[in-house]
């Protein structure tokens, strides 16, 4: 896994490298340590993600309205 900042990140590279991150945690061969700082990355790759993804959204709401298409419907959870 590159050093470069989370910021840095397009959404699918920091997407790449949290799918990676998960799988070695998975595996649980690392030591406690390892473990504690690729779950810290982890985290940070998530909030950043999660900020890229909240940018876009707003970003389309905006073009939406603009177009005069006022009716963006929330997505329904399937959880």
């Amino acid at each position: 896994m590159s050093e470069q900042p989370e910021q840095q990140l397009s959404f699918e590279q920091a997407l790449q490298q949290l799918e990676q991150l998960v799988n070695e945690l998975e595996q649980g061969d690392l030591p406690l340590e390892q473990s504690l700082k690729k779950f810290e990355q982890a985290i940070a790759l998530s909030r950043t993600s999660q900020t890229q993804l909240q940018q876009a959204e707003h970003k389309v709401k905006l073009l939406i309205e603009q177009n005069g298409e006022q009716k963006l419907e929330p997505q329904e959870d399937n959880e």
